[in-house]
This record gives structure tokens, sequence and C-alpha cells, in this order.
């Protein structure tokens, strides 16, 4: 049917709402049930999130996480495409926001700026291969590294170009990698953690000094403690002998002085008694007949 229109009329316009893109999924997976490969694996990733944490315990704007999903495109999620580094640092982030993973949409864009893969056997060429082109090409992960809790000698590094291509990391002479971008070496320490003693990969600060996780802290701040305490107990005590030595030395003086002035007050009764029984004789010599000459000369006495 026709509808009749007046000349004076503005036909009426369909009204086509904005085009809006797709919204980003927000059913997420977080947990996939996968464990990690071994105790060791757990150990080693949660070393490397405590001793960063311990590092920059002041400091709230970076993220460090590990084993935690990273998403970074609808597709990805879609698809169940799975990715979650062992270890991973993002700087100039609000670090005081709780996160299940991260999403990238969620995150201004921002992927994480160093990641650390513990390798295995039933890993390794993936880390290697299809993980490493992943961080270099999509990620633009500045400083990528992989190592085998079970293999001491098998760190590696890789740092962007100018171009960025990842280029290998050159070891210092004791197999140290250094990581531009947190500013620590990665290197072995042999020890035990968590009961399980082998070498495990720790930061290192620029002059060599191990990163301290957080229990390893509160001990050397506890030693420091102790150590201040027992300086401060021997100073107090240096201090009281050499209290107790000038104690001493000033008694020995006051003895010294005491003992001269015994002396002398004997000398001065000596003396006394001398004179007195030099007078007292006289009378009786001169009734023993002897003349005045005799009895000073007998006496010592002065002719005077």
């Amino acid at each position: 049917m026709l509808t009749n229109i007046p000349e004076n009329q503005t036909p009426p316009v369909e009204i086509v709402p904005d085009w809006q893109p797709t919204p980003p999924p927000t059913d997420l997976i977080f947990d996939d049930g996968v464990p990690l490969e071994s105790n060791r694996h757990r150990i080693a990733m949660n070393v490397l999130i405590d001793s960063l944490e311990q590092a920059w315990s002041d400091r709230n704007d970076f993220f460090t996480g590990g084993n935690m999903f990273i998403y970074y495109s609808s597709k990805q999620a879609k698809n169940n495409d799975f990715r979650g580094p062992d270890f991973f640092a993002v700087l100039n982030v609000d670090g005081n926001r709780s996160r299940q993973g991260w999403v990238v949409w969620e995150e201004e864009g921002r992927y994480p700026d160093v990641i650390i893969e513990l390798m295995s056997p039933s890993t390794k060429n993936v880390d290697l291969g299809p993980k490493k082109n992943l961080y270099q090409n999509t990620f633009k992960t500045r400083d990528y590294f992989v190592y085998d809790p079970f293999n001491p000698n098998s760190l590696q590094g890789w740092s962007l170009n100018s171009n960025s291509t990842y280029q290998p990391l050159q070891a210092n002479q004791k197999g140290w990698l250094w990581c531009e971008t947190l500013g620590f070496w990665l290197g072995n320490w042999d020890g035990t953690l968590t009961r399980e003693t082998t070498t495990w990969l720790r930061f290192y600060d620029q002059a060599g000094n191990l990163v301290l996780l957080p229990g390893e802290a509160e001990r050397q701040k506890a030693e420091a403690e102790r150590q201040k305490a027992e300086a401060e107990r021997q100073k107090a005590e240096a201090e009281r002998q050499k209290a107790e030595a000038e104690r001493q030395k000033a008694e020995a003086e006051r003895q010294k002085a005491e003992a001269e002035r015994q002396k002398a007050e004997a000398e001065r009764q000596r003396a006394e008694q001398a004179e007195q029984a030099r007078k007292e004789a006289i009378p009786k010599l001169l009734e023993m007949g002897l003349s005045l000459e005799q009895i000073t000369q007998a006496l010592g006495l002065s002719p005077e």
C-alpha cells in the first residue's frame, strides 16, 4: 500500500544505530587445573616473584606474577589458547590492584616487560620456539629468559634490539645474565629453599649481592640488630672497664699519696722523738760532769 506524503512534509528517515566494536570477552578462564611441572618448578617460580617483591617492597608501580594466564586478543580467548608464563613483570602499572590474570585490554594495552619460563623436557621446544616468537613479535617483551630448574647450565636470555628482534644476552664470568629492564642479574645460587637443596635461579643486584627473599631479609635484619646490640654491649663493657681502670688508677694514686703522707709523718715523728730525746739527755749529761762542748759534740747539736 502506498502512502501519500504531502509535498511540504519531509519523509521519515530510518535511524541506523552507530556501529559499535565487538566487546572483548568477559567470561575468561584463569585456571585450567594444570599444575606446574614439579614442586621444584613451583618453588623456583615463587623464589623469583617473592624476591622481586622484596627488592621493590617500597614501590607500587609494578606487577609481578607467575603461572597466570595472559589474555591479549579476543580470538585467543575464544580459542582457549592459554598463555601463562612462569614468571613475568610489568613496570609502570598500578601494583596495588589485585588480578586473577593479565588481561591486556584491561591494562591499557600493556604486555609483560620481562618473562622467564622455567623449562622442562616437555616444554623446552615450545619455550624456545612458539613462545619465544610470541613474546618477540606480539608481546614485544623486552627481556626473555629460560631456565630448567633441573639443569644448572640451562640459563639463556634475549633482549629486543632496535629492530624488535631478540638478540642473545652474553653471560658474565659467573655465567649470569643482565636484565636491563629490571636492573638485576639472573644467575645460579646453591642452597636449600623450602626443604629442597639444588641450584636455584636468583636475582642479584648490580653490585653482585643476592636479592633476598622476605624470610632471608627478616633473618638478615634480625642478625644485623643482634650484631648492633652486641656491639653496643661490648662498647658499654669497654667503657665500664675503662671507667674501672681509671677508678683503680685513681685509687692507686690515692694509696700512693697516702703512703707518702704516712711515710713523711713517720719521719717527722721520728725526728721529733730524736730531738726530744736529745733535749732530755742534756740534764743527765750535765749531772755526769760533761761540759756543754762535750754534750754538744756527743748529741750532734749545734754549738749555738
